[in-house]
């Protein structure tokens, strides 16, 4: 459901020359009859780094970056495959640190902060992208991922909107950069303004795109922080249902399938056997810290995926339109939460 297919995104057809690093690295040695480049035992080095306690989810997505930009991902199709299991997979997990009760009450404090931004988002960007001369269909995505989930709201909206991978790419490209940019910068902020957690889970769910940087930055500021995001963040992800059906009216679409994001299901179900089945609270732990080394290697591979290439190929009109709606949703939703009796 949480889509990494920013990485098939159309590149510039020209083939730059290897650098002597590039070289360096990507030369293959024979290691127990297997061939193997310095470049994947640095991926493998960096991955096992992000296991462990001392690679909180921003360092794991810079660790992810830093190798996009110099040498890439060598394991760039596994990694796209592997990305969209592994965030189902962790987000279930937490779900066994979390109280049901908890999440009711989190969940009603954020229901209409959900549906007015989802609105005002999806009308804003209709107005900017037509100002910006944007397609519809690429206006309708970023639209999307920014209102409601980031990728898996494009990587499901997009079947339905009938959209090109071109515009697919674009808009999962925008999406996939401004949420990395996120993960660093709200954390700082959330401490420079004094922020109970809180209120600081809340403002992640409704202004961050993707569920991985909800929960990595959360998950940065504390525990609380992230029960309230991640409950609120996968409620918002419910929306994709009437947003797709509404989109098949609004583009006269007709025999598309509506994608249903089952994997919710199971966090709501650990949720509740975390709540009402004490005898799991020992495997539940365990869980849970599986979970959350899961999602450091979701953000290492997002990072990786992040290549120049990707970036570029995107080209600045969607980025100006993403970061608008990135910004409003943002400054509205901060202002509305500190204001808030």
């Amino acid at each position: 459901m949480y889509s990494t297919d920013y990485q098939s995104a159309k590149l510039p057809t020209k083939v730059a020359r290897p650098t002597r690093l590039f070289r360096y690295f990507n030369t293959a040695h024979l290691v127990f009859g297997y061939k193997v480049t310095r470049h994947q035992i640095l991926f493998a080095v960096l991955l096992m780094f992000c296991l462990t306690p001392w690679a909180s989810p921003p360092i794991a997505l810079t660790l992810g970056l830093g190798l996009a930009q110099f040498l890439g991902n060598p394991f760039a199709t596994q990694t796209r495959t592997l990305t969209h299991k592994l965030l189902q997979f962790s987000v279930i997990g937490l779900g066994f640190g979390m109280n049901a009760r908890t999440a009711v009450a989190a969940g009603e404090e954020g229901l209409l902060f959900t549906v007015g931004s989802i609105l005002g988002t999806m009308l804003l960007g209709y107005f900017v992208g037509k100002q910006l001369k944007l397609g519809r269909r690429v206006v309708h995505l970023i639209s999307c991922g920014t209102a409601i989930c980031g990728g898996s709201a494009i990587a499901a909206i997009g079947p339905v909107l009938r959209a090109n991978d071109e515009e697919t790419s674009v808009a999962l490209g925008t999406v996939f950069v401004l949420n990395a940019v996120a993960l660093f910068v709200f954390p700082p902020i959330g401490h420079l303004l004094a922020m109970t957690q809180n209120q600081f889970g809340l403002w992640c769910a409704i202004a961050i795109h993707d569920t991985s940087s909800v929960v990595g930055a959360a998950a940065a500021y504390g525990n609380q922080a992230l029960q309230v995001a991640t409950t609120i963040k996968l409620a918002r992800a419910l929306w994709i249902i009437p947003v797709s059906l509404g989109t098949t009216l609004l583009f006269k679409q007709k025999g598309v399938k509506v994608t249903v994001p089952y994997f919710i299901l199971g966090f709501i179900g650990a949720m509740l056997i975390n709540t009402f089945v004490p005898a799991a609270h020992p495997a539940g732990s365990v869980l849970v810290t599986l979970a959350k080394m899961g999602l450091s290697a979701t953000l290492f591979f997002i990072g990786a995926g992040l290549t120049p290439k990707i970036v570029q190929a995107v080209g600045i009109r969607p980025y100006v339109l993403g970061t608008v709606l990135w910004v409003m949703i943002s400054v509205v939703s901060l202002y509305v939460i500190l204001h808030a009796a």
